[in-house]
């Protein structure tokens, strides 16, 4: 089982966001049957099959094994991955593209679009995956935004300048800086 399944096809995406597929799918976290996973549900096996079905047809689910019950076949399915990341892409722009600056809203969003792209990307079964994530919350006043903002971009150039030469491993850094929105629990 993977960690994280990309969703790039629409047809990905149209199979897994049916509020009865999703409970089919967490149930097949761990290897089950369509009869083991129709108990859970209080649901038929017949409607859980078809539910794993579609969820095979997409790549979401997998037959990892089978076994003989009264002479009847019957499937094993797991789950592909622990977590699906729909890609914004799906979706696509609405609405016309404006030129973006590095301290808009639409730069930001098209920059988090760009890392889950890019996060996806990335052989998870790789021995080595060499990374940083940092996250925290700094106040600033007001009257010192622009010099915040102004001193933050410095020190990136600084990393960029020192560090952006054509040899060594090619990392990517993105870094976004927006105000905090309500916290959500």
């Amino acid at each position: 089982m993977r960690e994280v399944l990309y969703l790039e096809q629409i047809e990905q995406a149209e199979a897994l966001l049916k509020p009865q597929r999703v409970e089919v799918l967490r149930q097949l976290a761990e290897p089950r049957t369509c009869t083991e996973v129709a108990a859970r549900l209080e649901q038929t096996p017949q409607r859980v099959y078809y539910h794993v079905k579609q969820l095979v047809a997409a790549g979401l689910v997998e037959r990892v094994n089978e076994r003989k019950v009264r002479g009847i076949t019957e499937g094993i399915y797991q789950a592909a991955a622990r977590s699906y990341w729909l890609s914004p892409r799906l979706v696509g722009r609405i609405g016309l593209r404006r030129a973006r600056d590095e301290l808009s809203l639409g730069y930001l969003l098209d920059l988090m679009e760009e890392v889950q792209a890019d996060i996806a990307g990335l052989d998870r079964a790789a021995p080595e995956l060499p990374s940083v994530g940092v996250s925290g919350e700094i106040r600033v006043p007001a009257a010192q935004r622009q010099q915040f903002l102004h001193d933050l971009q410095a020190a990136l150039q600084d990393l960029f300048t020192r560090y952006g030469g054509a040899e060594g491993d090619a990392f990517k850094l993105a870094v976004a800086c927006y105000p905090k929105g309500n916290d959500r629990e």
